[in-house]
């Protein structure tokens, strides 16, 4: 067993709930030991359940095949690897349970879109709902009329405002949010030998999961890297992600010319630092950020700019969910939530890292693009 002692920083401590120690001065060491925790707690602040932990024996999975049962996956965005990731696994899991999904819908990251999706899917009468609020307020009200109507909802990673897990929801599911932004900052602090000055593009939203990767990177680099400086922070609302990453990152490399490294809140963002390092003419300028996506992917195969990411495990979290939904249906009891370690990925991992993820081999463009 690691000893957390010694690996974690005094900012991974104290999420764990251990007394501050020094800063660390091995990043690869506590790289290594976040795949052995999850440092995140439920958006109601309730401890983490291990995904291993939500199972279904064969005589439960043949109960729920006799009831006939229906799906709908409400999903905030669906233009990343994450989302499609996520619904690949969802959609596995319920045809192994004998669930029909009966629609997939993309709100684009407004809530009175995905309002109008819940209230058409409802006409159908669908037995579960999985989704991810594009909003905790403004969603909470056609959240409630589902559950009210017998709806099973599980949810990734957010939840309505209000909501009481094993009373309104199942149960949530997300990554290890806050421990991937604790593995982007060491990333961060190992690609520039733990010393230089450094930007965040963080999410301007009120968005539980984001704001944890937000948190859980600045602490860590405030707390356990001294040398490393964050000289420049902007927030990005969407929906154009990339743009708005583009033209802050722009702002920040204008401003603050010397800075050696930029941090983004998720791969979409990263694509727009991207282009923003390329046009200032900055070969050498270091990326990290959180989720694996084939974009990102190619960059850090190629030795360009993204050093490396905390990678979430999608395909597997939506089989976590359908299953957590089959607890719904049988009115067993769920963990109220449920999370996935942190995945710290470089080029050295990028291939079994992308199997991890999507349980897919790597795109051949992400092999082809392989230094």
């Amino acid at each position: 067993m690691i000893n957390r002692r010694v690996f974690f920083g005094s900012a991974t401590a104290i999420a764990l709930g251990l007394s501050a120690i020094p800063a660390i001065a091995d990043p690869a060491a506590a790289l290594a030991a976040l795949q052995d925790t999850v440092l995140s707690t439920g958006p109601n602040g309730e401890p983490p359940a291990p995904a291993s932990s939500v199972s279904l024996t064969a005589d439960e999975i043949d109960q729920i095949k006799a009831m006939n049962a229906t799906a709908a996956i409400v999903m905030h965005y669906g233009g990343n690897d994450w989302s499609q990731a996520q619904i690949n696994g969802l959609k596995t899991q319920f045809a192994e349970m004998g669930i029909e999904v009966i629609a997939v819908t993309d709100a684009g990251f407004k809530p009175e879109k995905q309002v109008a999706d819940i209230e058409t899917i409802m006409a159908q009468s669908p037995d579960i709902i999985v989704s991810i609020p594009t909003d905790p307020v403004a969603t909470a009200a056609a959240f409630r009329a589902a559950s009210e109507a017998g709806v099973k909802l599980v949810f990734m990673d957010n939840v309505p405002a209000n909501f009481v897990a094993g009373r309104d929801y199942i149960a949530s599911v997300s990554a290890d949010n806050y421990g991937n932004g604790v593995a982007a900052a060491h990333l961060m602090a190992q690609a520039l030998e733990e010393a230089g000055e450094i930007g965040l593009v963080f999410h301007a939203a009120d968005f539980f999961v984001t704001r944890q990767r937000y948190d859980g990177f600045k602490a860590t680099i405030e707390a356990d890297y001294p040398n490393i400086e964050i000289v420049a922070e902007q927030g990005i609302g969407g929906p154009d992600f990339s743009g708005d990453a583009d033209r802050a990152a722009n702002a920040m490399l204008t401003s603050n010319p010397g800075i050696d490294g930029i941090w983004a809140v998720w791969d979409v963002p990263a694509e727009g630092v991207i282009a923003a390092a390329r046009a200032s003419g900055r070969d050498d300028l270091v990326i990290t950020t959180i989720d694996l996506g084939e974009n990102v992917a190619i960059s850090m195969a190629q030795g360009g700019h993204v050093y490396g990411l905390g990678a979430q495990r999608p395909y597997h979290q939506g089989v976590t969910e359908a299953i957590l939904a089959g607890y719904g249906l049988l009115g067993k009891e769920a963990p109220a939530f449920v999370a996935l370690p942190a995945l710290p990925v470089q080029q050295s991992n990028l291939l079994d890292s992308w199997m991890t993820v999507y349980s897919s081999e790597a795109t051949d463009n992400i092999k082809n693009s392989m230094q």
